[in-house]
């Protein structure tokens, strides 16, 4: 049996720019151990799939310990390396950070989704307080001995409008990706970068491999590899479709 620093390793080693790893977002044991059935490399939660999974609303509206709980299943009944989207930390202050991170690992995570838009609260962390937050986090995990996979989203391309995405978007994302590898955070994510010109030049200066969430109206995986993406994500998306057809199946039988 692998232990979690070996594991570790082996997530941050799937991140290959230009050979992405598929990450097909699950929200609990079971669809975790039905994703990994499928060939999944690794297991990762989407913050939406899993509060709405347990009736809550997205944006750290279900509760910590709720979150810590079913992760320690997931973890429990799959082989792979399992990432947590841990939204923005539920906290805002550096202690408070580390004994959340702190308390992840001990529930056998090796990677978290980190964001830098202010829960419950207006825009984005400035560069610089987001840098102090992912220094907290990397701090806690060195104090615990595992490599954590810190991959730190910049939600300035979904706080736009597609059509408004411009260079100035861009420049600031390239900023904040430098700023954070900087901070010790191991990935960068953009959710909501549609353009594919764009997503090559971020691939291109960013020094942390650079994950794509497959929207409708995004590239294709295989167009995103040639981009230079090194891991695609899935969101809230299989839950949801699960969702409708679960929908679908209830009125068919319901008449």
């Amino acid at each position: 049996m692998t232990t979690q620093t070996e594991r570790a390793a082996t997530f941050a080693s799937l991140h290959v720019k230009g050979s992405p790893v598929i990450l097909y977002n699950i929200w609990d044991a079971g669809s975790a151990q039905a994703v990994q059935a499928a060939g999944a490399k690794a297991i990762a939660t989407g913050s939406a799939s899993v509060a709405e999974a347990q009736g809550y609303s997205d944006g750290e509206n279900l509760p910590f310990e709720v979150a810590l709980a079913n992760l320690r299943r997931i973890v429990r009944v799959v082989d792979v390396p399992v990432s947590l989207d841990m939204e923005g930390g539920y906290g805002r202050e550096a202690e408070v950070l580390q004994a959340n991170v702190t308390q992840v690992i001990e529930a056998g995570a090796i990677g978290i989704n980190f964001e830098d838009q202010v829960v419950e609260g207006a825009g984005l962390y400035s560069i610089e307080e987001q840098v102090r937050r992912i220094q907290a986090i990397r701090r806690a995990a060195e104090q615990a001995g595992v490599p954590l996979f810190i991959n730190a989203r910049t939600d300035i391309f979904l706080q736009a409008a597609t059509a408004t995405h411009n260079e100035a978007h861009l420049l600031e994302a390239m900023e904040r990706a430098k700023a954070f590898a900087g901070a010790g955070a191991s990935g960068f994510f953009a959710p909501g970068l549609r353009r594919a010109d764009f997503i090559e030049r971020l691939c291109a200066e960013s020094p942390l491999p650079v994950n794509i969430i497959l929207l409708k109206d995004v590239p294709p995986p295989s167009q995103l590899a040639e981009l230079g993406v090194a891991r695609i994500s899935h969101g809230p998306y299989p839950y949801r479709h699960m969702i409708e057809w679960l929908k679908e199946s209830a009125r068919a039988a319901l008449g």
